[in-house]
């Protein structure tokens, strides 16, 4: 069957691959339309598990609102441009969407998103970009008022920080003034009791050698410990900061001014702990030309 240029562009558009992958996939199905696009995934699937090792650190961070429930999902690229892409802003967008109807990221990987998952999604979308591109994480948060926040936004709604904050009375705009707090001062924790007690131990330990090098009592240090301990609380807990808004109160003090409970929070920002490898090209060129 002769294969023309019009044939190419309707697969081209209905698939995002290039004029050649596109002329290809019609030539090896006889201009089967469905069985062209099947052809293309096939292929599209093997380019994504070539790029499936390199590392994936950049994106972005989507948040989402709808009445007392909020969503922030990250998802991953290789490079900083990709999160430019308005393709790509358009992807995570829709991901978000679907994340407030699910719990996990797992139960996101698998939610339908216009007829395919969303792993699918992601799946064709790297063989369409040709970056590696993973959905990394999720997390929700629940209250009478939730408000959103993004730092520095890429576009409507996604950036590289996002921050969703949960209130018990209150009202969006004292909410907005803490996501921005948090965006800006990360606390660890909501409170005390949310602290990881394994970092809690290891601050106390800490600052117990360090008083002892003072050569100081026992009991002395003691003393020492407990006023040092409180300073690291009022350091990395949202409660116990004080408040960018207005340092003169903590964000707790703040928030009983404004007749408010924080119950929750949210501070997501693209590639924290993911380990980024740095790539020596002119090693790799100089190999290339040996080789």
């Amino acid at each position: 069957m002769a294969i023309t240029a019009a044939m190419v562009k309707e697969l081209r558009e209905m698939t995002g691959a290039g004029m050649m992958d596109a002329k290809k996939a019609l030539t090896e199905t006889d201009g089967d339309q469905e069985a062209a696009i099947d052809w293309l995934r096939t292929k599209g699937l093997a380019k994504a598990a070539k790029k499936s090792g390199r590392t994936a650190a950049e994106g972005l961070v989507a948040v989402k609102v709808d009445g007392g429930k909020g969503v922030a999902v990250e998802v991953n690229s290789e490079t900083d441009f990709v999160g430019k892409n308005a393709d790509f802003q358009s992807m995570v967008s829709a991901i978000a969407g679907a994340a407030l109807t699910v719990s996990d990221v797992d139960a996101l990987k698998a939610a339908d998103l216009g007829g395919k998952t969303v792993e699918e999604t992601v799946t064709a979308a790297v063989a369409t970009i040709g970056e590696n591109m993973s959905v990394r994480r999720m997390a929700t948060v629940e209250g009478d008022v939730v408000t959103s926040y993004v730092h520095n936004p890429a576009t409507d709604g996604m950036g590289k920080i996002g921050v969703l904050v949960a209130l018990k009375g209150g009202d969006e705009a004292f909410g907005k003034q803490v996501a921005m707090h948090i965006a800006a001062a990360n606390p660890q924790s909501l409170s005390e009791a949310d602290l990881d007690a394994a970092v809690v131990e290891k601050e106390r330990n800490v600052q117990i050698e360090i008083a002892r090098e003072s050569g100081k009592p026992e009991q002395v240090i003691e003393k020492m410990i407990v006023g040092r301990m409180k300073k690291f609380m009022s350091e990395v807990t949202l409660l116990g900061q004080n408040f960018v808004i207005n340092p003169d109160l903590t964000v707790e003090a703040a928030a009983k001014e404004a007749g408010a409970e924080i119950v929750g929070y949210v501070r997501m920002e693209v590639g924290e702990g993911i380990e980024k490898k740095e790539e020596d090209f002119a090693a790799e060129v100089a190999k290339a030309a040996q080789g």
